[in-house]
């Protein structure tokens, strides 16, 4: 299974942010959105990632409070990306060795999406479960060989 499967499950839906805006905004657009990250873009090309990981660090070093800054103070700025031709198992490898919830799917410069882990685990547990019923459908239909052996 590769990355384009999954995006193509997922829908289009991609939700962006320039740097230069507030800091709060992002974190009241990821809230209302109930979504766990934003698209750094700026110009047309991916600058960042901004995640609540990055929201919870400035919490922390504001005592509290988000704070005055910009996403461009907060964010990732040099976050990994995949392809659409990037294989599942290299995704699940890159974000558990990199503590990535959120990867970016890049075709060349073009953004095309982004996938979660939430993605990733949903997409092997609905491919484990495809390749379960078909085993199952498989041993249901097993060709009756003892059958023929003890007719004969």
């Amino acid at each position: 299974m590769k990355v384009s499967e999954i995006l193509q499950v997922k829908g289009n839906i991609l939700y962006t942010i320039t740097p230069d805006q507030p800091l709060v905004e992002a974190a009241n657009t990821m809230a209302e959105k109930d979504i766990g990250s934003l698209v750094v873009m700026e110009y047309g090309d991916l600058v960042g990632m901004l995640t609540f990981r990055e929201v919870l660090k400035a919490l922390h070093s504001n005592q509290g409070s988000v704070g005055g800054g910009t996403v461009r103070k907060h964010m990732d700025d040099h976050p990994i990306t995949v392809t659409p031709d990037t294989e599942v198992n290299e995704v699940r490898r890159i974000m558990l060795e990199k503590h990535a919830r959120y990867l970016p799917v890049m075709n060349a410069k073009t953004l095309l999406g982004v996938i979660s882990f939430y993605d990733v685990a949903r997409a092997v547990l609905e491919a484990q479960s495809f390749e379960n019923r078909m085993l199952k459908a498989y041993i249901r239909d097993w060709p009756a060989e003892q059958e023929e052996r003890s007719e004969s």
